[in-house]
């Protein structure tokens, strides 16, 4: 009997010890992290490639204006 309480005490101690202990937080906001660093990313990339685009639609309107 008292063998079994002893167990099972020890069995909560490391149930709530292992509920504190998890890394769960720090993993999703890596993942956070990640998908603020991809969306930057693609932010970047649809700027700089609207720019080209004005440039080249740019060029061509004045290419047929002149004409």
């Amino acid at each position: 009997m008292l063998l079994d309480l002893f167990v099972r005490a020890k069995t909560f101690a490391f149930g709530v010890r292992e509920k504190f202990a998890r890394e769960e937080g720090a993993v999703a906001t890596e993942y956070g992290l990640l998908l603020v660093f991809i969306a930057l990313a693609i932010i970047a990339a649809v700027i700089a490639l609207g720019i080209i685009l004005n440039g080249i639609f740019t060029n061509a309107s004045t290419s047929l204006a002149g004409s």
